[in-house]
């Protein structure tokens, strides 16, 4: 049930991007053809008055057809409601549709979830700090031995207590003993244990680090809100935070590829993330919705090939040109795009399948 749940969202996501485009056409007035979850051989579809609506074979996405190139389309090639005939700006409204919709979809979900779970009021410190990621396979976190979700419950022999200043020492102890091996006392499933590591020297060649993210130890403790515009305003915060934390995310796996790219998740992945917070806690779906829905976004509105941002960059080129690149350059580059996005997927789930710990079992 809940690899079922986690599997639902996304197919929910890709669902709200596919309808942004499809409602931002249609509301135009715009001709639409296809509306199609999926890849591939068509699995289910529905045929209405004028678009077939299918669910295809291979869910890596989805698409909203026009019949601007149908061959089989009896639309006259001039008819002013061709995606092609209309002015730049209706069709960026129609390619960025997606991009929005996903983006609104997030916040409303915060919203949900701030007015069901409660507003953060307090946070209830238990000893220790939480590593929730360790950054790298490389890092001298994980050559140490230290995983995601161990707690530190002690740092060179001083105890790190419940209390908002322990990650605060913990980070200090770190930066401050560059090339320097620090004793730490880990618990892991109640278990403890002490290892030793040796924090790396940081770009600036000053303050050590080893690799992990730190958070406090506890829980948080929720209140009901005051009225509607605290849960408005709050989600908006985090709405804001989470953008921001996606596109940090982005350049950093840009400007530093090497260190970052095995962070990068394929669907088996965020589906087997998305099944654990719904085995924990199933209004953390809420949250895994909205952080995803927020990715997509980002990640379409790149200027890459097959991307609603590479159609965007064909629109900015048109304007700038004054007429648009040829169609043989263009169905080059997005056929182009379309099969690296496709073989980037492939390869992604083929690599998170491996991974997986049963996999990984089986071939023990």
């Amino acid at each position: 049930m809940p690899v079922i749940a986690a599997i639902a969202v996304l197919a929910l996501l890709i669902v709200v991007h596919e309808l942004g485009h499809f409602m931002a056409a249609r509301l135009q007035g715009i001709h639409v053809n296809r509306f199609s979850i999926g890849f591939g051989p068509i699995l289910l579809k529905y045929q209405g008055p004028e678009t077939e609506y299918a669910i295809r074979a291979f869910p890596l996405g989805g698409f909203v057809g026009f019949p601007d190139e149908d061959p089989e389309s009896t639309i006259p090639p001039n008819d002013p409601n061709l995606l092609r005939n209309r002015p730049i700006l209706d069709r960026a409204i129609v390619i960025s549709a997606g991009v929005i919709a996903n983006l609104i979809f997030a916040y409303l979900v915060l919203v949900l979830l701030l007015g069901i779970q409660g507003i953060p009021d307090k946070f209830n410190y238990q000893p220790g700090v939480l590593v929730p990621e360790v950054i790298s396979e490389t890092s001298p976190a994980a050559r140490a031995g230290i995983q995601p979700g161990d707690i530190v419950i002690a740092v060179n022999g001083n105890q790190l207590d419940a209390s908002p200043k322990a990650t605060a020492l913990l980070k200090t102890e770190i930066e401050t003993h560059p090339q320097q091996p620090i004793q730490l006392t880990i618990e892991r499933d109640k278990t403890k244990f002490s290892l030793t590591v040796t924090p790396e020297l940081v770009s600036n060649g000053k303050q050590g680090r080893i690799g992990v993210q730190l958070i406090p130890n506890g829980t948080p403790i929720f209140r009901r809100p005051n009225n509607v515009l605290e849960v408005i305003s709050l989600a908006a915060d985090k709405f804001q935070y989470y953008v921001v934390m996606t596109v940090q995310g982005f350049v950093q796996l840009i400007t530093n590829f090497g260190e970052t790219v095995n962070k990068v998740a394929g669907p088996v992945r965020i589906v087997e993330e998305g099944a654990k917070l719904a085995q924990t806690n199933t209004i953390s779906l809420f949250l895994f919705a909205s952080i995803v829905s927020i990715n997509l976004a980002v990640i379409n509105i790149l200027p890459l090939p097959a991307l609603d941002g590479g159609q965007l960059a064909f629109l900015l080129i048109e304007g700038i040109w004054g007429k648009p690149l040829p169609t043989k350059i263009q169905d080059g580059i997005m056929q182009t795009g379309l099969m690296l996005l496709l073989g980037l997927g492939i390869f992604l789930i083929i690599r998170d399948t491996a991974s997986l710990d049963g996999v990984q079992q089986f071939f023990k």
